[in-house]
């Protein structure tokens, strides 16, 4: 063996006079004088101010001096030195000079993983996972973590987290910290239902579309704009995110940076408007505008949530902003109603007074009314009637003045302040399901629901698409907390027994979304009935039965009264009557659907306690009404207004706009009442449709719907023709239009032209078909 003689190696710490390792490991020990060795550019950091020199050794030229703790690069090793790569900065210049250095004076960066520390954030284990007692494989196993467990970290080595995971172990709890694997977790995020509350910006807020702000933001929305929530999230880092609505889309806004409004609730009170003002569709100015109010005008609040008041003026229930009202100081002695200091009546003799009965007419009082011991002014004073209250007068004086019992006295009331009424109130005893807590359970049994249904359908011969659903009602009640004897009742009542065109087309039992207007294509189309049922549930606990939604006007069916104009009366209205249907007697219908399945219990429903739990609202569900594909529609908008049509659903990017008798196509109505329509011949989205009072939107020409069960198409119009094929019922027909716009007809006006799915063209009776949005 060939004698190398003493040797000198390099260690990783490279002290002068150690005989150390090469910087390379190597199995082979270099010689002092051995050849030059490749070194795989290995980067190193100067422990002193060192010459870089032009050679291997103190007899070369130095270059320049390293400071110490730079970065430099190593490709060579002969002996003692190493051949160096170091760039600096010289003149805003980037320069690279190369040379040698004593290995003395410099040391191998490690290349050790560093330890990235962060955030304490929570994850879940998307999977069984080992947790060990090291950042590697290599490392013993703890304990393995079950799948979907929670766990918190705050650092990290390469794709190793170090986590704290506490469990149960023989009733104690137990906390486990070692390294598990980041291939097996995922951020946390924990989602729950709340009393829900409203809201509003302490400054200008972001809305983003997950609870954080790892996305874009898409909306920014100023303060005094509320937004209502009932669902928040808590991410991974601990931060409490509320889940909103705005502008269709479902948002997220940090709770830090808004502060929960207060809803009071007080007497109605009569307040003025300072200026020309607006009520809104909900709280806040960037809503949409549903009515002026002018200056000076009275309307009437008897609910604030923040600085906002819920109202209701020329038939749109809203809200308006409290800087923009006051306070109305009603003129002096307004309680008297009546003689010539405040009626300009001129009160004469009382035995002069004819008096006349008159046939049951119901009036509500539309002010704090006295009630006299005689049809004068100077008459002593028997009690006062609230405002709002319903009365039936039993006569009528020959001065204006109805007699009338009230609070067991009888005496007279000024008739300035009586306006003649419709009202489903019942006038007598409220000890009926009318007025029960719709928040309770009922000891209906399923049974009970469908042998009322069947007997309908044996009765009529009608299908029912409500056979049989009895357990349905029970399960979505005890769900969401809701009477599942309303639940069927209310079914019951708005589907006819579940034999309605919406209920057996749609699987709408409750005619949701059906604006008067247009009831059946505004309706929402579910995919089942135990689907609908359970939206329904939902939607009522979550906003009629909720006592912080702005719809909430009593946990009970109630009644709403009218005037003989058919507009509300808000302070002779109740319960969910007041804002679900214009029909006074809504809630008293269902209510005697719900006697005639179970006799009402007093001594139960005294007893029964209301569910208080309220649960997030539902998403409107996916679906809606797709048209054939040459429906004609006309804009309608008044010449300064404009539709705005957007690229997709959903989005608001405003990419083309729609003016007052433009043509376009109708192809899609969506359950959020979307619209997808064609015009030159490219394809948009709108939501500015309005479907409860579509007319002053759009006009559509040509959409048939078949109004019986089976429609022959006919070869001519006549029943003597041949049929070329049905068209069941609810389904919706393309009417052939001609040149000037209207749509084609026989001679006789009795028969439609209409183009078939597959093109060719026929003919069906005009007595079978509906116009659609005419």
């Amino acid at each position: 063996m060939r004698n190398i003689g003493k040797v000198l190696l390099l260690s990783t710490s490279l002290l002068v006079g150690e005989v150390v390792t090469p910087i390379i490991p190597s199995k082979v020990q270099l010689a002092y004088a051995a050849s030059t060795i490749k070194l795989a550019n290995i980067s190193y950091q100067t422990t002193d101010n060192v010459n870089l020199r032009t050679g291997p050794s103190t007899k070369y030229k130095a270059i320049l001096q390293v400071p110490k703790s730079k970065t430099i690069t190593a490709t060579e090793q002969k002996g003692t030195w190493v051949k160096v790569s170091y760039q600096y900065t010289l003149k805003g210049k980037k320069v690279v000079q190369t040379g040698w250095v004593s290995a003395s004076y410099i040391k191998k960066i490690s290349t050790a993983p560093k330890t990235v520390k962060f955030a304490k954030t929570m994850y879940q284990t998307t999977d069984n996972v080992n947790i060990r007692s090291g950042a590697s494989t290599k490392y013993k196993t703890l304990l393995s973590i079950p799948k979907g467990k929670t766990i918190t970290s705050a650092e990290k080595v390469t794709d190793w987290y170090k986590v704290t995971y506490t469990y149960s172990s023989k009733g104690k709890n137990v906390t486990t910290t070692g390294w598990v694997k980041g291939t097996f977790l995922k951020e946390y995020y924990k989602y729950s239902a709340f009393a829900g509350g409203y809201y509003f910006p302490k400054k200008t807020v972001k809305l983003y579309s997950t609870p954080d702000t790892k996305k874009s933001v898409l909306y920014s929305l100023a303060s005094g704009n509320g937004l209502y929530s009932a669902y928040q999230a808590v991410n991974s880092v601990g931060q409490v995110w509320y889940r909103v609505s705005y502008n269709g889309k479902t948002l997220y806004v940090f709770s830090g940076e808004v502060s929960k409004a207060p809803v009071t609730s007080f007497a109605a009170a009569d307040y003025q408007a300072k200026l020309d003002t607006y009520v809104y569709a909900s709280y806040g100015k960037v809503y949409t505008k549903l009515v002026k109010i002018p200056k000076q005008t009275i309307i009437s609040s008897k609910q604030r949530i923040g600085d906002w008041y819920k109202v209701s003026y020329n038939g749109k229930s809203g809200y308006v902003y409290g800087g923009d009202i006051s306070k109305y100081a009603k003129p002096a002695e307004t309680t008297d109603k009546g003689g010539t200091d405040n009626g300009g009546v001129n009160i004469p003799p009382t035995d002069t007074i004819a008096e006349q009965a008159i046939t049951k007419t119901t009036y509500a009082v539309t002010d704090q009314l006295n009630v006299r011991q005689a049809a004068a002014t100077t008459a002593a004073i028997l009690t006062s009637i609230p405002r709002g209250t319903i009365i039936i007068p039993t006569s009528k004086t020959s001065n204006g003045w109805y007699k009338v019992s009230y609070a067991g006295k009888s005496g007279y009331v000024f008739g300035t302040y009586l306006q003649q009424v419709i009202t489903g109130d019942p006038m007598g005893t409220r000890d009926t399901y009318q007025f029960i807590d719709l928040r309770t359970q009922s000891p209906v049994k399923a049974s009970q629901i469908n042998n009322y249904i069947a007997g309908y359908v044996k009765n009529t011969g009608k299908p029912s698409i409500l056979t049989n659903k009895g357990q349905v009602f029970i399960d979505a009640g005890r769900k969401y907390g809701v009477n599942p004897l309303y639940l069927a009742a209310h079914a019951i009542h708005e589907s006819a027994y579940g034999t309605s065109s919406i209920s057996i087309t749609k699987n709408n039992l409750f005619g949701f979304g059906a604006y008067d207007a247009a009831p059946f294509v505004a309706a929402y189309r579910f995919a089942s009935v135990e689907l609908c049922i359970d939206f329904i549930a939902r939607e009522m606990k979550s906003t009629y039965l909720n006592p912080a939604n702005w719809k909430f006007q009593g946990a009970y069916l109630g009644f709403s009264t009218t005037s003989l104009t058919n507009a509300r009366i808000d302070a002779s209205s109740e319960g969910m009557n007041f804002f679900y249907a214009t029909d006074p007697y809504w809630g008293k219908a269902i209510s005697q659907h719900m006697e005639k399945i179970l006799s009402y219990d007093k001594a139960y429903y005294a007893k029964a306690d209301p569910d208080a739990n309220i649960p997030q609202r539902p998403l409107i569900p996916a679906g809606g009404d797709k048209f054939p594909a040459d429906i004609v529609a006309i804009a309608t908008i008044p010449a300064n207004k404009q539709i705005v049509l957007n690229s997709k659903k959903g989005v608001h990017d405003a990419v083309k706009t729609m003016k007052r008798g433009t043509s376009f196509t109708v192809l899609e109505k969506t359950n959020d009442f979307w619209l997808r329509v064609k015009m030159d011949n490219k394809e948009y989205w709108t939501n500015d449709v309005d479907f409860s009072n579509y007319k002053n939107y759009i006009s559509v020409q040509n959409l048939g719907r078949v109004t019986v069960s089976e429609l022959n198409i006919r070869t001519g119009p006549s029943t003597s023709n041949s049929s070329l094929g049905k068209l069941p019922l609810n389904d919706y027909v393309s009417l052939i239009m001609k040149a000037d716009g209207t749509v084609t007809m026989d001679g006789t006006k009795t028969w439609y032209q209409v183009k078939t799915a597959n093109g060719s063209k026929g003919w069906v009776s005009k007595m079978y078909i509906t116009q659609e949005l005419k």
